[in-house]
Formats: C-alpha cells, sequence, structure tokens
C-alpha cells in the first residue's frame, strides 16, 4: 500500500491521495477576471491524478494583485468568471478544488514575469502599493503607503467578501496566502513590519494581522470545509521571519482550528541566500507537524514518485504540493500511481490510456467495441 496514495480527510472533504496540485499564478486576465485558459489549464490539472487542486492565488481586491494580470474575486463580475472554470471541472472531475485567497501588499504592481517582473509605475499601467509600513521590496522602488487600521479593516473585510463568493461558487476549502513577501507576510516579518501600534513590534503583534484575517474567513466559510495557510518558514536573511516563529504562529492557527499549513520559504527580501536542492522545504513541514500536530503540505523541488512517497511514507509530511513538475507533467499523478502500484480516477474516455504492464491503473474499469 502506498502511503502517498492513502486517503485523507479534512473536515468533511476526503482526499483520495496526498498529492495536492500547488496554486500557480498564470498572470493572463483582464481586470482579474478568469478566462478561457483557466478552463484549459485548471481543466487539465483537474485530470492530473491529484487529491486537490488548488486555484492560484487570487486576489481579494484590485490593490492586491500581483501583476495586472492576475485573477481576483472582489466583485459579482470575478465571481461570475469563475462559474464556467468551476464548472467544466465538476462535469469531468472528482478532484477537491480549493482557492487560494491573497493580497500581495508591497509586492503589487509587478510586470508579469515574461515582461521581467519588475514594478510598475502608475504611469506604466500599474498602481500605488500598500503595506504595514514605508519600506520598499528593493531599495530602488517607491516605498509602499503605510496602512492605516481603517486600510487594514478593509483588506480584512476584503478576505470575509471574497470567502463568500468562494462559497458560492462551490469551492471544497480555502488557502490564505500568508507567505512568498505578500501581505500577510509583509505583517509577520521585522523586514517589511517597522510599526510600532498593536500591528508591529513582538511577535504578538506582528502575527495579530494574519489570525484576523484567518479568524474573520473561519467565521463565514462553511464549517464542514477546512481552510489552510500557506506560509514562509523562513525569510533565508538574518534578523528576519524564521522556523521558530512560524512553530508559534502555527500553534496558534491549531487553537483556530486551521486545516492544513504549507511550508515554503523566502520572498520578502532580495537578500534571501536560499539553499536550493531536491525537498530542500521538507525539513521545514516536519518540524511545524513534530511541534503542532497540524497537518502539514511540504513544497519545493518535489519532482519523483518515491521522492514524495519517502515524505509521506516517514512522516514527514502529509501532503506534497507539486507545482512546476505538474506543469511540466499534467498527468504526474497517474504516472507516479503507476510507479508506485497504485489507482487513480480518471475519466472513462481515457480509460483506454495506460499501457498494458498499468491497465490496472484506474482501477476496475472496462472498455469494449463491436
Amino acid at each position: 500500500m502506498s502511503a502517498l496514495f492513502s486517503p485523507l480527510t479534512l473536515r468533511g472533504i476526503t482526499l483520495p491521495n496526498r498529492i495536492v496540485v500547488s496554486p500557480m499564478c498564470q498572470y493572463c486576465v483582464t481586470d482579474g477576471l478568469a478566462a478561457s485558459w483557466h478552463v484549459i489549464h485548471l481543466g487539465n490539472l483537474a485530470l492530473s491524478g491529484a487529491g486537490m487542486l488548488t486555484i492560484e492565488s487570487t486576489a481579494v481586491e484590485p490593490d492586491g494583485r500581483i501583476t495586472p494580470g492576475d485573477v481576483g474575486l472582489w466583485d459579482d463580475a470575478t465571481e461570475a468568471a469563475f462559474k464556467p472554470v468551476l464548472t467544466t471541472i465538476r462535469e469531468h472531475s472528482k478532484i477537491a478544488v480549493t482557492m487560494q485567497l491573497a493580497h500581495a501588499g508591497r509586492k503589487a504592481s509587478s510586470q508579469v514575469p515574461w515582461d521581467g517582473g519588475q514594478l510598475l509605475a502608475p504611469a506604466q499601467g500599474g498602481w500605488v502599493t500598500h503595506g504595514p509600513s514605508a519600506v520598499p521590496q528593493k531599495e530602488n522602488e517607491s516605498a509602499p503607503m503605510v496602512l492605516d487600521k481603517a486600510a487594514i479593516v478593509r483588506i480584512r473585510e476584503a478576505f470575509v467578501a471574497a470567502a463568500k463568493r468562494a462559497t458560492r461558487l462551490g469551492v471544497d476549502g480555502l488557502e490564505l496566502h500568508g507567505g512568498h513577501g505578500y501581505l500577510m507576510h509583509q505583517f509577520l516579518s521585522p523586514i517589511a513590519n517597522r510599526r510600532t501600534d498593536e500591528y508591529g513590534g513582538s511577535l504578538e503583534n506582528r502575527m495579530r494581522f494574519l489570525l484576523e484575517v484567518f479568524d474573520a474567513v473561519r467565521a463565514v466559510f462553511p464549517a464542514d470545509k477546512p481552510i489552510g495557510v500557506k506560509l514562509s518558514a523562513t525569510d533565508w536573511v538574518d534578523g528576519g521571519w524564521d522556523l521558530e516563529q512560524t512553530v508559534a504562529l502555527s500553534l496558534e492557527l491549531k487553537k483556530r482550528g486551521v486545516d492544513w499549513i504549507v511550508t515554503s520559504s523566502g520572498g520578502v527580501s532580495p537578500l534571501q541566500k536560499i539553499p536550493l536542492a531536491p525537498g530542500y522545504q521538507v525539513p521545514f513541514a516536519q518540524a511545524v507537524k513534530y511541534a503542532t500536530g497540524v497537518v502539514t503540505g511540504a513544497v519545493g523541488l518535489i519532482t519523483q514518485a518515491r521522492q514524495a512517497e519517502e515524505i509521506i511514507a516517514s512522516g514527514r509530511a502529509d501532503l506534497v504540493e507539486i507545482a512546476r513538475a505538474m506543469l511540466y507533467d499534467p498527468r504526474w499523478g497517474w504516472h507516479a500511481a503507476a510507479e508506485l502500484g497504485a489507482t487513480v480516477d480518471a475519466p472513462p474516455q481515457y480509460w483506454r490510456a495506460p499501457p498494458h504492464e498499468y491497465k490496472d491503473l484506474f482501477g476496475s474499469t472496462k472498455f469494449g467495441a463491436r
């Protein structure tokens, strides 16, 4: 029995395996409106054999987009734009679908990556960014406008409104983006947060914004549907956010009923020194899991089936999040199941796909002709 292909229950949903399609921004829409690319892209990944598909970082207000090409969920139009995406997925796949909600803060108003990814001035089609403090992401950039308390409340309520819209869309769960240098991470990290009020200074204060957002979203999202949080476990910069603080935050989230925590890293400072290697962030998931007992997701350079199997079988994490490897191989889950002797669900149109040596890949199926 493969550990990677064992089920996992998160509140009212049971995943058939531990593979998660990680949220991956596509940067290709106008005015936040999910479009035909998302039907093709997410519909394709919904047939990957993974247990859960996470819709990309979805901005809760226009100023919270990383780039002008980001999707959003802030009004009736952006909500309606997601309906055909979800309808198509539900028609052809049993995969659990979650949505990541986010606000980019000072890292908003950026060029799309293939144009360089740098800050866009308002005259270039960008907008004025906001953050916890007037500290730019990069030294040569304009500083963000400081969020006052009224603006903090407004953004918190934007998360709440987006969660309500996601409920109407019928998503199976939510993930709040608290990592990669975006707004919630900016509040957490002393590198970006120089405030002297109740949202800055001490660890308790720096955690306040993320915890307030979590509590507010949890209060309006159906109780039988799970909510996870993605964190950067370290800034990879001395004096920044680190694993010890991540564990402390995870314990607070556990008290509030968080259903999973994904441990990524970095993103808040260009000074970061990341020691890239296969599975380099798995120890963060292991540390959080061992210290808190919370379900954890490992992410980052997990590309091989047996590598993922070992992570789950050894108890170092409960979920593996596959990102770029899933783009490279959109049937990653199929191929992992074949290698590990497991089965996955597939639509009947594809039942004739497996090679003869993997004829049982889709379980008990039939395909006849006359």
